[in-house]
C-alpha cells in the first residue's frame, strides 16, 4: 500500500480518531524506537508513522485542497521504507540547553557513523539527510533522517531472525545496544522478501 491523497482521512474524519487513535499509535511508535546511549533515539519510520506524521500536518495546518495534501505527501513519503530498507529519524537529546550546545557541536558528522549490524555480516553505515544539510561547520542538528540500505543477504538474515545491533562509532559518542527481539520483528517487515 501506499499512501495518496485518496487514501488520507478527511480533515473532519481524522479529527473524530485523532485522540482515541492516539495510545495505538504511540505503542506503535514506541516499538520501533531504539534507544543509544543516554542521548540518541533511533525511530523507525513505516507506512503507519508517515502516515499518521501527514494527517497531522494536515490536520495542525488545516490542509485540504489537492495541491497542499500532495505537498506533504511529497515531503514525507521518501521516508517510508521501500523494501531494501529501514528509514529512521534520529534525535539527539539533551535536556539542558547549555549543554545540548556543546555536545551539538562535538557531534557533528555523527549521522554518518550511525550503522546496523547483522549478526554475521559486516555493519551497514546510515546514508544521511538525504533531504538537506542539517549541520554547519558549528553544529550538527539535533534531528537527522537516516536510511540503512540492505543487500539480499542480510535482509534474508533479517527476516530469519539474525541478532541486529543498532550502534554509533563517532569518537565523541560510542554507543551500541542489540535491537530488541519484538522491534527486531516488527522491522523485518520493512524488508521484502
Amino acid at each position: 500500500m501506499t499512501i495518496t491523497p485518496d487514501t488520507l482521512m478527511t480533515l473532519e474524519a481524522y479529527a473524530k480518531i485523532r485522540k482515541s487513535s492516539a495510545p495505538e499509535f504511540i505503542a506503535h511508535r514506541k516499538l520501533r524506537t531504539v534507544r543509544l546511549g543516554e542521548h540518541v533515539s533511533v525511530q523507525f519510520e513505516d507506512e503507519t508513522t508517515i502516515r499518521r506524521q501527514i494527517q497531522e500536518m494536515l490536520h495542525i495546518e488545516k490542509i485540504f485542497e489537492e495541491d497542499g495534501i500532495r505537498g506533504e505527501i511529497e515531503a514525507y513519503l521518501p521516508l517510508v521504507p521501500d523494501g531494501s530498507n529501514w528509514k529512521a529519524t534520529m534525535l539527539i537529546e539533551y535536556t539542558d540547553v547549555h549543554e545540548r550546545k556543546r555536545e551539538l557541536a562535538r557531534l557533528i558528522g555523527v549521522a554518518e557513523r550511525m550503522f546496523v549490524e547483522v549478526e554475521g555480516h559486516g555493519r551497514v553505515y546510515a546514508i544521511a539527510d538525504e533531504d538537506l544539510g542539517r549541520e554547519t561547520a558549528e553544529k550538527t542538528s539535533a534531528v537527522h533522517f537516516l536510511r540503512f540500505e540492505f543487500d539480499d543477504a542480510a535482509r534474508a538474515a533479517v527476516r530469519a531472525g539474525a541478532q541486529v545491533k543498532l550502534g554509533c562509532d563517532h569518537t565523541n559518542y560510542p554507543a551500541m545496544t542489540v535491537i530488541a527481539p519484538e522491534t527486531l520483528a516488527n522491522l523485518a517487515g520493512d524488508l521484502g522478501g
